[in-house]
Parts: C-alpha cells; structure tokens; sequence
C-alpha cells in the first residue's frame, strides 16, 4: 500500500486551474500541475484496500459503481509511484490502459467517486497520480515498443481514429495485426483532435500518439470517408476485417420552430462543428470559420460539450455568453443525500469554461429548466435570437411557466444537446444494421455486425459507435473488449 496511516495525515492535493484572467488569453493548458515529489506524497494516502472499488466498478451485491471501466489497478501503480518507482508504475499502468494520457486528462474520473477513502474524507487523487505516470513515461523514452507485424500477417481496417479507433488499432497492432486506419478527417484523431479544445488536451499529445503507431506498423489513412460506396467496398474486399469505431456524432437538434432555417443561415451551428473551426484555425493559423467575436452567443446543452463552447467563445472575444439547459439544476454537491458514495454524483458542477464566463461576464450565466420554443430570425434571414419559455419540474415532469415566455439575443447559437448515436452513411456503405434506438445491430454481448466469407470481411463496431454516446474511457474499454473479438475472429 502507500505509506501507513498517510491518508490520516497528508491532505488532498490535487491539480489547480491557472487564473482566469490568463487562461483566457491563451488556448494552451488549463492546468497547474503538481512536482513530482508532491504528487509522490499524494500517491502514499491510497489505502490499497480490500476491495478497491476504484477499479472494480462494482459495488456491494453487484450493485454498478462509478468504479473504472478499463478496471485499472489504481492501488498497485499508487504504491509504485509513492515508492518513486516510476517506470514499474507505467508498466502496471500499461497492463489495462492503453492512452493514459488522454484518461488523465479528460476522464471525469469515475475512479474518484468510487474511491474509499472519499466516503469519509476527500478521495484519492487518483486522476492527477495517472497523469503524473503518463507523463513521466513519455519523457523518458515513451510506451514499450512492440514489433510491427509480419508481412503476410491478416489485416485489420479500423474506420475512425478517436479514442476507441486508437485503442482498437494499437491493440491489434500489439497483437500481431497488419492495421490501418481510415480516417475522413486531414488529421487524426477524432473527437480528441477535433472535438475537444486544445486548452483541455494539447494536440501535440495526440500527435505523438499516432506518430508512434506509425512507428510500429500502423497505417493511417487521411482524408478518406468509409461512407463512400467504394472506399467500403474496397475495405470488405482488401481485409480479414474491419472494425467500425467511428464515434456517435449524430447530434441530437431541436424542435424549434425557425431550426432548419438557422442551420441554413450559419446563426445555429452544431457545437462539434464549432469547436472543430476553433481548433483547425489554430492548428492552420488564421481565423476560425465559425467565430464567436463580437456576438451575443447562446449554448443550448449543459454538459462537457457545452462548457467547452463557452470556454472557446470566451478566448474568441463574444460580447455575451449564456447557457441554458432544457433539464431542471442539480443539487448543490453540500446537499444532504446528493453524494451518495460509491456512485457518480449527480450535482451542480462549475467547469472551467462556466467558471471564466461568470467571473468575465459579470454574474452568473447559466439557466437550468429552460425550453428553446423557436429561432428568431430577422428580415435579412439572419438569427437574431431565440424564444424560450421557463420549466416547473416540480411534478417530474416538464410543465411551461405560464408567462415566462421570453427572447434571449444571440448571433450565434450553439447546439450541444448531445448525440443520438452513429452516422448511418458509413454504417449502410459497410452493410451494418441497426436495431434498438438506431444503434448497430451486433451480435448479443458481442461487437460482432456481419459475418465473413467469400472474400469479404467480418465486420466488428466498437465504442461509441456501438453502444451510443458515452465517456472516453468507456469507448476505450469497449474498444479493447472489441479487439479481442477481432483477434480471435481472424486467429491471433
């Protein structure tokens, strides 16, 4: 275990967020990371306890935690980085996480709330001590290396480089796979490239992930859509097997009235495409596509993906920022009963980007309870705003406030509603049905869409692609599950 009796003497320490008023000058990292030495100190109050339900993700009669998914054996690589035993500490890592360093830095940490020692004191640090691993293994020297595949080895056609097409990728590359992966973006990636600022995961991070699969045999193949007739019919015929791990970026929209036509006007955008304008232009230099400088910005959606569009708008200069959120507030985390260990808590929470917003926006800006009731548009055809009317919950469900009915000014308004499941176009061009709620059709408690034979590939769906809109880490552990699916389909 970590040192004996430190979780009785050595307080929580974890990461800080630079101060506002800096941050938001910059798209570089958000955070202020602890020293090595104090991260070792923070690593030494784990209680390696019995049942580490940290990892297990399971709770007591079999009840579901907020434990791991990948079940990472936190206690183990705790006590090795306490000891200063750093290298043995990323080979424990390694044996059940394959991208470290994007988990730790943004994974909600699932682990924590699941944590022991968080039941009657603060959790340990749990987050911070992977990242602090993760980190020190790339600076000295990176991951172990495995040899690339042999030349008559059966290959594998990933489509999608997000987390879970990276994860897939690299474990059937370490397997002994001839793979690639096909990739509709300039870059690879996915939702890590694209999809998530640079300010919470630098770019250069995942570059040199992907510059190493290349290193170790991996194939990527750039600007090439799978949803096109034949490119998928050149993946079926060319490989063993194909593996759809393409992500759930079908966006959930509204039923606004004026919708379609504020889609059509460029004044409502998708915020996936927002923040992937934000991203390409600081990558490519120049100004983004889609800007939120000088204009009364509205976010519809109240999750990561929403926090992570008014960070942006604020770092691109918006007049105004707001979010509202069509479900009712959360308790507050000092609530009586609103944490209830080891499950995920379902509170109020205050992310970086609503942080920078309150506090350069004067006030609070957030609205909970909030019904968007049309796009407003004016004579030019541009948006000018949207109607919203307030929601009494009280009853459990939604009820409008009679008299409520109000306008929010925006130029830009941003959708983040989430996501309801993969595109189809790539799932039809590959011969993949889909069953409940438009998810793939997979074979039950297997990844598993369409057989093999006479020259064409089995195909396999990982990910979000498979079970619908989810975490990093839960992509990534679906992932893996998936590649052993795949190894065994095509005898490795």
């Amino acid at each position: 275990m970590g040192k004996p009796g430190a979780f009785l003497t050595v307080g929580r320490r974890a990461h800080t967020l630079r101060p506002v008023d800096e941050r938001t000058r910059d798209y570089a990292e958000l955070y202020e990371l602890l020293t090595p030495e104090l991260q070792r100190e923070q690593a030494s109050r784990c209680m390696m306890c019995g049942v580490a339900f940290c990892q297990s993700g399971m709770g007591f009669g079999g009840a579901r935690t907020s434990g791991c998914p990948l079940h990472n054996l936190i206690p183990e690589w705790n006590d090795l980085l306490y000891r200063g035993l750093w290298r043995e500490a990323a080979d424990r890592l390694a044996l059940t996480s394959p991208l470290p360093e994007f988990t730790s830095r943004v994974c909600p940490a699932l682990c924590e709330a699941a944590c022991n020692l968080g039941r009657d004191d603060e959790p340990e640090t749990i987050h911070d001590n992977e990242r602090a691993i993760s980190d020190w293994e790339w600076a000295h020297g990176g991951p172990r290396r495995f040899s690339p595949a042999a030349p008559d080895a059966p290959r594998v056609a990933v489509v999608g480089s997000g987390p879970a097409g990276l994860a897939c990728a690299g474990e059937l590359g370490r397997r002994g796979a001839r793979v690639t992966v096909v990739e509709r973006d300039d870059r690879a990636g996915g939702l890590l490239m694209y999809g998530i600022p640079n300010m919470k995961l630098e770019k250069d991070v995942v570059t040199r992930r992907v510059d190493l699969m290349r290193e170790l045999g991996v194939e990527f193949r750039l600007g090439c859509d799978a949803s096109d007739a034949d490119v998928a019919a050149g993946l079926l015929a060319d490989f063993d097997a194909v593996v759809v791990a393409a992500g759930a970026r079908q966006p959930r929209g509204l039923s606004a009235a004026g919708f379609d036509e504020g889609l059509a006007a460029g004044g409502v955008v998708w915020a996936v495409d927002y923040l992937t304008s934000a991203t390409r232009a600081l990558l490519d230099g120049g100004e983004p596509a889609i800007s939120a400088a000088g204009r009364d910005v509205v976010v519809i959606g109240g999750g990561d993906t929403g926090n992570d569009c008014l960070g942006t708008a604020v770092r691109q200069g918006a007049r105004s920022v707001r979010q509202i959120e069509f479900m009712p507030c959360p308790a507050e985390p000092d609530a009586p009963g609103a944490v209830r260990w080891p499950e995920w808590p379902v509170v109020k929470k205050t992310d970086y980007g609503q942080q920078e917003a309150i506090e350069l926006m004067g006030g609070e800006m957030r609205a909970w309870g909030v019904d968007t009731r049309a796009v407003l548009l004016d004579e030019a055809g541009a948006v000018r705003g949207i109607s919203v009317v307030d929601l009494d919950w009280s009853a459990g469900r939604p009820e409008p406030v009679a008299g409520s009915e109000r306008e929010l000014e925006a130029q830009l308004v941003l959708i983040a509603c989430g996501f309801t499941g993969p595109e189809r176009p790539v799932l039809d061009a590959l011969g993949v049905g889909t069953g409940e709620r438009g998810l793939p059709a997979v074979e039950a408690g297997a990844h598993r869409a369409a057989a093999g034979g006479d020259g064409r590939a089995a195909v396999f769906v990982a990910g979000d692609a498979c079970s619908g809109s989810s975490l990093v880490v839960s992509a990534i552990a679906d992932a893996m599950a998936c590649a052993g699916e795949v190894a065994a389909e095509i005898g490795l």
